[in-house]
C-alpha cells in the first residue's frame, strides 16, 4: 500500500483547504447578516444582482440573471419564483422571446434590498478587514 504524500507541511498551507475554510465563516456571516430579512444567500444574491442588471439598462431575462450570478438555469428559476410569490420580484414575458421571462424588482423588493445590502456590505466590511487592498484584485482574477 503506497502512503499519501504531499508537498504540503499541513492543511494551513493549502491554498485550497484555506478557501474552504474562509468560505464556511463567511457564508455563516452572510447567514446571520440576512436572517432578518427572511432571505437566503442565493436568494439575495439574485434579487440583488436582478437590481444592478437593471440599473444598468433593460430588466434581465432568467437566464441574463444566472449568467450574472454563476448560477444554474433551473435553480434561478426555482428561486426567482419563490421571490415573485412574496412579491418580490415580477416576471414578465419577454415581448421579443415568448420563452424568456425579464424581471424587475418591485418596489417591496427594492425596499428589501435596501436594508438587506446595507446590512450584507456591512458584514463584508468586518468579515474583510483584516485583508490588504490587493484581495479583491486577486479573487477577481482567480475568478470566471
Amino acid at each position: 500500500m503506497t502512503a499519501p504524500e504531499s508537498r504540503l507541511p499541513g492543511p494551513e498551507r493549502s491554498p485550497g483547504f484555506l478557501l474552504w475554510r474562509v468560505t464556511l465563516a463567511w457564508q455563516r456571516a452572510m447567514r446571520a447578516a440576512l436572517a432578518p430579512h427572511d432571505l437566503t444567500h442565493v436568494q439575495f444574491v439574485l434579487l440583488t444582482t436582478t437590481w444592478w442588471l437593471t440599473r444598468a439598462g433593460e430588466p434581465p431575462t432568467q437566464r441574463q440573471l444566472a449568467d450574472q450570478a454563476g448560477t444554474d438555469t433551473m435553480m434561478t428559476s426555482q428561486v426567482v419564483r419563490k421571490l415573485a410569490d412574496r412579491g418580490l420580484l415580477a416576471r414578465a414575458d419577454d415581448p421579443a422571446d415568448a420563452r424568456a421571462k425579464r424581471l424587475e424588482v418591485t418596489p417591496a423588493g427594492l425596499e428589501l434590498v435596501a436594508k438587506a445590502l446595507k446590512d450584507v456590505e456591512a458584514a463584508d466590511a468586518e468579515f474583510f478587514a483584516s485583508a490588504d487592498d490587493g484581495f479583491v484584485d486577486a479573487l477577481a482574477r482567480l475568478g470566471p
